[in-house]
């Protein structure tokens, strides 16, 4: 199987290319309606190192492959939730800011009631955003059940999805405007492509092969079935510059820290880190 298939390119993703080319910060990631790119990376001055002094402090100063070990240290210090207990924190981490009966779901964006979770086409299910399936996480206690990479998803989105890599390109998916899929790749709406991003990126750094877990690692390429790898590491490295850390983003990362599992994901508080742990993609893993 190639991993170098033509992409269906965006007028947003182009306009990123031909701007990081003139040496200006790439814009984020533009619904069809938006006329005025916002730039990557703002983020509030609260937001900007709040964590630095104590949670963060040890991993401080250092880049590449230190960085990434002094992570993995800091965020393996957590409570592990059941399979079960996920539904409950999903119902807190993803609350519609417009609805507290609500959750938001990622692909579709959608408002739907907490209460409908479940199977039927129209439910919403646990997403795992890292598919279980690389690397065989299963919904045991551990990385099956990380917060920090499920997601409430419309139930038949989630089966379109399935265990496919991440990349650009594809068939529009009918029931999830702005999400294309294809035989071996998914890509998201724009509104969450950083998002997916991070979450990828986390899991990375959080399951280093040791407490008995599998070592994940993203890669270059698509098609990867059951290796504990997933990608394309080039695109999600695109993504999370292109939408950079939102409120919304934020407040699930606080609200999983503070309620649930008391661990947080670096790569919302510090995006930048994500360069300095992959600097070069791995295009041969």
């Amino acid at each position: 199987m190639s991993t170098h298939r033509l992409h269906r390119r965006k007028p947003w993703r182009m306009a990123a290319v031909a701007v990081a080319a003139a040496g200006i910060a790439a814009p984020t990631a533009a619904i069809a309606t938006q006329t005025s790119p916002t730039p990557v990376h703002t983020r509030s001055a609260a937001a900007v190192g709040a964590f630095d002094d104590t949670y963060y402090k040890d991993a401080l100063g250092k880049t590449g492959p230190e960085l990434k070990k002094a992570l993995h240290t800091i965020v393996s210090d957590q409570t592990k939730l059941s399979y079960d207990e996920v539904w409950d924190a999903l119902k807190a981490t993803d609350e519609d800011p417009k609805n507290s009966a609500n959750v938001i779901l990622l692909y579709t964006g959608r408002s739907q009631s907490k209460d409908s979770n479940g199977a039927g086409n129209d439910d919403w299910n646990r997403e795992h955003v890292w598919a279980k399936s690389h690397g065989d996480l299963g919904t045991d206690v551990g990385p099956g059940t990380d917060v920090h990479h499920l997601r409430p998803a419309d139930v038949s989105v989630n089966s379109t999805r399935g265990n496919k890599d991440f990349d650009a390109g594809g068939d529009a998916v009918e029931e999830a405007p702005g999400n294309y899929s294809d035989s071996d790749s998914f890509e998201p709406r724009d509104a969450v492509k950083g998002d997916v991003a991070r979450m990828i990126f986390y899991m990375a750094v959080r399951y280093d092969g040791e407490d008995g877990f599998v070592d994940l690692e993203p890669n270059d390429k698509v098609g990867n079935g059951s290796a504990p790898h997933i990608g394309r590491l080039s695109v999600l490295k695109e993504w999370s510059k292109q939408d950079p850390p939102d409120a919304l983003e934020q407040k699930r990362n606080q609200i999983i820290y503070d309620t649930f599992q008391h661990n947080r994901n670096p790569f919302i508080d510090h995006p930048e880190w994500v360069d300095e742990i992959w600097k070069k993609d791995n295009a041969s893993t």
